[in-house]
This record gives C-alpha cells, structure tokens and sequence, in this order.
C-alpha cells in the first residue's frame, strides 16, 4: 500500500493506493495555526480500518517552505559572497546580512586570488552580533573548484547551523541564481526541518514506520532526509502533486491545458506532445529566481473559496482567500456560495439559505436575482482562467519551448483538449468548454487527485558534469565530486559515468532500483584551443532520473 498525503491551503488529501487501486480516500480542512494536528487527524481517518503495517512508503507534498517565503516566515541568514572582479554587489544582496568578500576562482576553476582570513572573522563577528544563526556561502565558479565554499564553511560550522554551500545545490552556471537558491534554501531550513520532525512524529503516533518521501517542484521525490538537507526543492511541491495527478488520472499525446482549481488558487499547466512544459533555468519565488528544477506551472489567486466583491459594478473574484464560504460560516461570499445556490454541489454541502444571503448582497449591488448573480460568478471564473491561459499561451509561444525531455524549436503549443481536477472541476467543465471551445475531462476522483499525484510520483534527480582535460579534471557539484582523469577522456565515457552516478545519487534519495530510468538530457564536447593546438577537450554532460509514475493508476473513468 502506498499513502499520498496533499496539504493544500484549504484542505489536506489523502489517499490508499493498494496493487492500482483507490482503497480509501479522505479530505478535511487544514488549520494553519496547527498543522501537526491536521496531518496527525487526517492520517488517523485515512488508516482507520486497514493494516497499517502493509504502508511500503507515504508521499507528501507540502506547501510548507513556498508558504514560509511568500508569507515571509522565515529565518535571517547571514550570506557570505565572493562574486570576483568586474561584477556589481547590489542585486545580489539578499540576506539579513551580506558580507562580499575579495578572492576568486576562474571559469575553469584555477584560483586567481587567495581568500583573506580576516574578512571571514568580521563577518563571524557580524553576524553573531546580530544573532543570526544561519548561514549560506556562494563563491563565482565554485561549480567548477568549491574550495573556498569549503574551506569557509570549516571556519563557521563551530559557530552557525545549517550552512548551505552554493556549489551542492546544482551544477548548472547561473551565479545570481545560485546565490539566491542558497540563501533559499537556508532561509526555509528551521520550518521545514520542525515540519519534518511533526510529521515523523505523526507517523509514530500511528504506529508505523515507513519510509516517508517529499515532493518536489519537478514532479519527483526525494526521501525525507533530503529534504531536510535541501528544502529549497520542496518548494512549489504542492504544483508538482497537481500535475502528477492529472497525469496519472488523465494520460494524453496532445497539446493540452491541465488546470488544478482547488479552494485558494488555480494552478495552471501545459503540455506540448503530451509531454510536461519545464522551467529551463529554474523556478521563481517571490522575487527571487532560483536554480530549482521544476515543471513549468502558473499559480492564480482563483478558487472556490476566493472572497467576492462588487467593484465599479462588477463582478471581482480573489486572488484573496478570506476564510470559509459564507454558507459554512465565512465571513464573505465566494464561488463555492454560488455553486450551492445553484444546487450544484454534492451532497447539499453548506447552508444553502447562508448562500443564498451571499448572493443577495452581491445582486443588490448588481440589480441581479440571486441566481443570475450565482451564475454570473462561475461564468467570471470561467473568463478569468480563459484570459490568464492565452496570456500565458502568448508568451510561452514567443521563444523556444522547453519540455521535460528536450528543447522543441519552432513549436508552437496549441491545446486540443483541457484536463482538470479540483473541488469544483466538474461544475466549471462545462463552462470551460464553452470558453475555450475545446473538450474539457476530468477524472472520477477529481476531488482528491493531488494526493494520488503524490502517492504515484517516482523520485528524480539531476546531475551536471564538467570535464576539463587540459587540467585533467571531472566534476559534479551535486555529488561534490572532483576528481583526475586522463588527456583521452572521451564524451561517451562521459555519459557512460553520468548514468551510473545519476542512479546512485537517486538510490540515495531512497529510490528503488526497478522503478528509476536514467537518461542523457544534454551533452556537448568542444576542443579548446591554445595558440595553434589543440590542449584539451571541455566535455559537458547533465543526466537525470526521468519524471513519471510508479506502477499504479495508470488511467481512470473520464466524466
């Protein structure tokens, strides 16, 4: 048995998956002011009934570390910056403190100009005084020779923890990038490490000790231990579960819009070929444009819980979620108000006199009844979603299209059809259709699909290689491998070593051997030349584990 666990800003999912079927499901409401406690209820309501020691393995994904940062609940960080000549400071102070300091590494890796010791004591000293306990240390090039990230983090760990060294978080040349991921991913550390541990507690609490894996935002898993070494890569997990279960529930060859409407927000992706957009550098946070693999999603403040309000005499739908719909007691009229007065939600959920009350108040400012205000409000979400997904179609057509698999130049991405999940995924399908003029599906277990998007996600990786033969050298910063090789290295041998170390950095991230594929993404050999000869060859290699779903669900009834 497999549990997928999917904490969304409203509800927390949960599902069993047990030889490719939904044994059990559950969805309660997520309390933010006690989260260990609403994982710790869901959990219980989940496994009532069943043998809890047939759990192989828990799947989560969370949105605990994009909240952290987009909320700005997270921890000082002392940043130490060696950004070498020719670059300014400003735009890439990030920190409660940034300490730029003299010292710098080529772009092969040779050290051009030592550190200076002293500078390193005054910024221990500076960051004491203002008690800040984490740190982060970025070095320009240290992808290439870490030995300055390195050899200031011997210096710091007696007096700071966590210490997040730029070079260990990915392999790929971006500096600014790298510098921002790092402090990142010291920023978010405490909250999600306290996260980690009430989770593992809540498991204990049930009397069970499987093996517990994290989403990240490129649809894989990491074991929890890496998580909490790399929490930067949990963020915008919650996406990640969205796409995974659309894909497991709603598997296409085409073009395709996939949509996610939960009760906060709408998250938006796109498929070329049936193949997941990506982000070809890496996610953007807040302000802050990282490294962090993920697969290329939007999120709108749009949700069958957003807040409604009449401004200039319309209609005006979020991106603010101000509590529960009036019908359960909120204190404003949302989406979900109009869905029940319309008598179209399941089970006659809510008080249906408390939405129509909602609809009242927001038709008298209208000069509507309650229902055509009611059915105004699904047909104003229907446009915003259809605006925002041209919008976005526009620009991602305007440059090349990246895919999880490869670069496609000259496609251009034109949806045949729109999967979707989510609370109110079969009431807005129709509308949808009409909007967009395309067919609109949504699975059978719509309701709780992220947390089977999470439950099937097989763990991914990445690593970047650099080879130099002229210095004679091989690297992998993932790995915070450096090592010799000889004048004759050649790209196959190359690829040959990314596959095999791409496998074991996934096993280590608590994969199975049957269930991983490694494959070459990008690869590239070029002689470099000194006067009229050739002195070496520069060989680039990035492997990965491919994205995808364990054996399970591999379909579902389409309504």
């Amino acid at each position: 048995m497999i549990v997928g666990l999917d904490m969304g800003g409203t509800n927390i999912d949960g599902v069993i998956i047990d030889n490719g079927q939904i044994i059990n499901s559950v969805k309660r409401p997520t309390n933010r002011e006690n989260l260990f406690e609403s994982i710790w209820t869901t959990l219980e309501e989940l496994l009532s009934g069943y043998d809890k020691h047939k759990i192989k393995r828990i799947h989560l994904s969370t949105t605990v570390s994009t909240n952290a940062i987009v909320e700005n609940k997270i921890s000082p960080v002392g940043m130490i910056i060696q950004s070498g000549p020719g670059m300014p400071h400003d735009f890439l102070a990030c920190g409660e403190e940034n300490v730029f300091i003299s010292g710098y590494v080529d772009h092969r890796g040779s050290v051009v100009d030592d550190l200076n010791l002293q500078e390193i004591e005054e910024a221990i000293n500076l960051f004491k005084k203002k008690d800040i306990k984490s740190c982060a240390i970025v070095t320009k090039f240290s992808t290439r020779n870490p030995k300055h990230e390195i050899r200031i983090k011997e210096i710091l760990k007696e007096y700071f923890s966590p210490i997040t060294m730029g070079h260990t978080l990915s392999g790929k040349l971006n500096f600014p990038r790298r510098v921002y991921t790092s402090y990142l991913n010291s920023a978010v550390y405490d909250t999600f490490k306290d996260f980690a541990s009430k989770i593992k507690e809540s498991i204990k609490r049930e009397g069970i000790n499987p093996p517990l894996f994290i989403l990240k935002a490129d649809g894989g898993t990491m074991n929890i231990a890496t998580a909490e070494e790399r929490p930067v890569e949990t963020i915008l997990s919650g996406p990640a579960a969205s796409f995974m279960g659309i894909s497991a529930l709603l598997p296409t060859d085409k073009d395709a819009v996939l949509l996610d409407i939960g009760g906060t927000t709408t998250d938006i992706f796109f498929l070329a070929d049936g193949v997941p957009l990506f982000e070809p550098l890496g996610i953007k946070i807040d302000k802050y444009k990282t490294l962090v693999r993920a697969i290329y999603s939007v999120s709108i403040g749009l949700g069958g819980d957003s807040s409604i309000k009449v401004e200039s005499g319309s209609i005006k739908i979020g991106p603010r979620r101000e509590g529960k719909p009036y019908a359960f007691g909120g204190p404003k009229p949302t989406p979900t108000d109009a869905m029940i007065t319309l008598g179209l939600m399941e089970h006659n959920e809510g008080d249906r006199k408390k939405a129509y009350g909602a609809m009242a108040m927001l038709g008298e400012k209208l000069n509507l009844s309650e229902e055509d205000t009611a059915k105004l409000i699904l047909e104003t979400m229907g446009d915003i979603i259809k605006n925002k997904v041209y919008e976005l179609l526009d620009e991602i057509n305007s440059q090349p299209v990246y895919t999880v698999r490869e670069l496609l130049y000259g496609k251009k991405v034109e949806p045949k059809l729109i999967n979707m999940i989510g609370g109110p995924a079969n009431i807005l399908a129709p509308i949808l259709e009409k909007k967009f003029n395309l067919p609109c599906y949504f699975p059978k277990n719509y309701h709780v699909a992220n947390a089977i998007g999470a439950a099937l996600a097989k763990p991914t990786t990445e690593i970047n290689m650099l080879v130099d033969t002229a210095k004679g050298t091989l690297s992998v910063p993932e790995l915070e491998l450096y090592e010799k090789v000889g004048r004759n290295y050649s790209l196959e041998k190359a690829k040959e070593k990314a596959l095999e170390l791409v496998e074991e950095l996934a096993l280590s991230m608590g994969a199975k051997k049957g269930e991983i594929e490694s494959e070459i993404i990008e690869e590239s050999s070029f002689n470099m030349v000194r006067g009229f000869y050739t002195s070496g060859k520069n060989i680039r290699v990035k492997a990965q584990i491919k994205p995808g779903l364990l054996d399970g669900i591999r379909g579902d009834e389409i309504d």
